[in-house]
């Protein structure tokens, strides 16, 4: 079984009071391809944008390679 290379643990995002992503919890596993569909407003978006460093979490953690990111 391949290494959690991402790792989303209780993830949450507001903007202007608003939930974007409440407790969210995902991993990505090393070589594994995953798409992410959903509504327009649902958090695709700001999943990619906190998965790749653009964004802040208000809350939880994101770990790449078991290493905490800030």
């Amino acid at each position: 079984m391949a290494n959690i290379i991402i790792d989303l643990k209780g993830i949450s995002k507001s903007y202007d009071g608003k939930d974007a992503l409440k407790d969210i919890n995902l991993y990505i596993r090393e070589n594994e391809f995953i798409t992410l569909l959903g509504p327009s407003g649902c958090g695709k978006t700001t999943t990619l944008r906190i998965i790749g460093g653009f964004e802040y979490p208000d809350s939880g953690d994101l770990f790449f390679a078991g290493k905490k990111i800030k």
